[in-house]
């Protein structure tokens, strides 16, 4: 149904900043910027009389843009309705004309949230800290792996090759935290920058990774929903202004088969609502009940949440690595080798990071599973097992599934988050990816050609 007064705001700012083109956007699965790009006042008329839709299908579609269809999504490709939300209004600093963007919640034609849309998804997991009178803090971090853009814009690589910086040297390992790599690379960063200061978006810290062309964004602290955005929307950022540069940004998991991965770790904490206090630690600093419970949380569900960390055979790669990547539940404080990292500091900062999810995971579904897990902890009272001192990658227990099949296999056999995150919506995402995998099986591999098409 529309919101007049939320409309009226709308339409204030459009006039404000001489908006003449608008863009609606919601994210699909994958975490790719889907919707419509429409003249100002086309796009108020339809503001108005409930008419920016699009088909519900897009909730059912693949990362290769096929479709599913079950019972919850049909071969009627009924159409659902977009309303904007204002609190995400921002400008594209890259079109020609005056141009806004607002990233939409998404109703049923009865008025009815639709379950199926990832910032939902969040908003429900987010609705159950705020009935226990809570309120999680998250800040992510993305890593990137920028490649060479040589086949041009309409030719993407077939296979990943190390960037070519200003000085015109190939992008070689050059260590992490190097300011040579970065300066490598600097009129580029200098736009996202640029680009994520006139979007609103709170990045905090650029650095150079262990990888090759693998650089690091840090996101500022915050509010979950509204970090979900601006990750969604420092993706599309990223992706476009390489390509600017003539580069492509390339948030695969395992871009490079024997090289560092692309992660996306989540630091999480939770404060009550009421005193705006970390209840992760007392006032003398030491660990609560709720926080070790928290950490239980994600020991018992992330498995069961893998495919919202690891959502692709790829992911996996990186899992298996032991390159900076956990491969268990375990916890420690200042310990990376372990999947839920503790980092140093008193009560305000007690936190904990889940090193567990690839980059190439949708930050919506990511944020949304790591938050529940660790919900779960809390409300269960769940005890954490013994932290973790050394190196936790030749560790046997705590295990994490190690491919794809199993992890969907893991998401279908707990009924505690089917439940919460709601049946239509983990039935669909299943169906989902297993159409992927499908599609990924119909396809030769660079293993298949090597070793069986002259061999056997």
């Amino acid at each position: 149904m529309p919101n007049n007064g939320e409309n009226a705001k709308i339409e204030q700012w459009l006039n404000e900043n001489s908006v003449q083109d608008v863009e609606i956007l919601v994210s699909d699965f994958a975490g790719i910027s889907r919707g419509k790009k429409l003249t100002r006042d086309k796009f108020m008329r339809a503001l108005g009389a409930n008419g920016l839709r699009v088909p519900e299908s897009l909730f059912g579609m693949t990362v290769d843009c096929d479709f599913i269809s079950n019972k919850y999504i049909t071969d009627l490709e009924e159409d659902v309705y977009l309303q904007p939300d204002f609190a995400t209004a921002g400008l594209v600093p890259w079109c020609e004309s005056v141009t806004a963007f607002f990233i939409c919640d998404v109703r049923k034609v009865d008025g009815a949230t639709l379950g199926l849309s990832p910032r939902q998804v969040l908003k429900n997991v987010l609705s159950l800290y705020a009935e226990r009178g809570w309120k999680p803090i998250i800040a992510p971090e993305f890593e990137f792996t920028l490649l060479a853009r040589d086949g041009g814009a309409d030719n993407p690589p077939t296979s990943p090759a190390p960037p070519t910086g200003r000085s015109g040297r190939l992008s070689v390992d050059k260590g992490v935290l190097s300011i040579d790599g970065m300066a490598e690379f600097g009129p580029l960063f200098d736009d996202v920058r640029r680009y994520c200061d006139s979007m609103g978006l709170p990045v905090d810290t650029l650095v150079q990774e262990a990888g090759v062309g693998q650089f690091e964004f840090n996101v500022a602290h915050g509010e979950p929903l509204h970090l979900a955005d601006s990750s969604f929307q420092f993706k599309r950022i990223m992706k476009w202004a390489a390509v600017q540069h003539g580069l492509y940004a390339s948030f695969m998991a395992k871009p490079y088969p024997g090289d560092f991965g692309n992660a996306m770790h989540i630091h999480q904490s939770v404060v009550d609502e009421k005193t705006d206090l970390n209840v992760f630690a007392d006032e003398d600093g030491n660990n609560t009940e709720l926080f070790g419970a928290h950490i239980a949380g994600l020991q018992k569900y992330a498995a069961a949440a893998m495919p919202f960390f690891a959502p692709y055979s790829n992911s996996y790669l990186r899992l298996e690595s032991n390159l900076s990547s956990p491969v268990n539940t375990h916890w420690g404080i200042e310990n990376r080798s372990v999947g839920l990292r503790v980092p140093a500091g008193g009560r305000a900062s007690r936190r904990i990071e889940n090193r567990i999810a690839g980059s190439d995971t949708n930050p919506y579904l990511a944020i949304a599973a790591s938050l529940l897990c660790g919900y779960l902890g809390m409300v269960e009272g769940l005890k954490p097992s013994e932290p973790v001192t050394g190196s936790a990658y030749g560790l046997t227990t705590n295990g994490l599934p190690q491919h794809i099949h199993a992890s969907l296999e893991a998401l279908e056999r707990c009924e505690t988050l089917r439940d919460l995150l709601g049946e239509a919506f983990v039935r669909t995402f299943l169906d989902v990816k297993r159409a992927e995998i499908k599609a990924r099986s119909n396809v030769l591999s660079p293993w298949d050609t090597k070793y069986l098409l002259t061999n056997v």
